[in-house]
């Protein structure tokens, strides 16, 4: 089963895919979606939903899972997050994957063992999990980290259905 992570942002989404084999977890790719800071937002937005689904075309994930985001910087960041949010719930939803959530404290659970784990400290680990040598940029490594918290969880999620 292949799970496409995102880690979802306004300027950079950090998107990663892992698959799930016989309960191993493996890396198949990652990397950020850049969006032109300079450009207007319904712009960035449209390049957003472009790189979605070509992530969608090219890798065909089974299940998407998300970043849940609690907090902004300040009010206009939370507005220009939560639209690039809907893009991408939008274009998961269009292309008919089963999506789930995650907030930061459950990622950082999952993956490091404590819910106040560093950005250092989830890089580690996540590139330690998933035999990862060369350096991952910090979106791409968060977005692999939601991946391999709903690898985790899919058991626990399986059995509630």
């Amino acid at each position: 089963m292949k799970i496409l992570g995102i880690d979802p942002g306004s300027r950079f989404t950090g998107w990663g895919v892992v698959e799930l084999r016989h309960k191993q977890t493996a890396y198949v790719a990652s990397g950020t979606l850049r969006l032109d800071a300079q450009a207007e937002l319904a712009q960035r937005l449209v390049a957003l939903s472009h790189g979605v689904q070509e992530l969608l075309r090219t890798h065909r994930p089974d299940q998407a899972a998300l970043e849940r985001i609690f907090a902004a910087r300040n009010a206009r960041s939370a507005l220009v997050l939560g639209h690039a949010r809907g893009v991408i719930l939008c274009d998961l939803a269009r292309a008919g994957l089963p999506l789930f959530e995650y907030t930061a404290t459950q990622v950082k659970q999952a993956v490091v063992g404590g819910g106040r784990a560093g950005k250092d400290q989830v890089l580690a680990m996540v590139a330690m999990l998933l035999r990862h040598r060369a350096p991952l940029q910090e979106d791409e490594a968060d977005a692999l980290a939601v991946a391999l918290t709903h690898a985790h969880a899919l058991p626990f999620a399986e059995a509630g259905k």
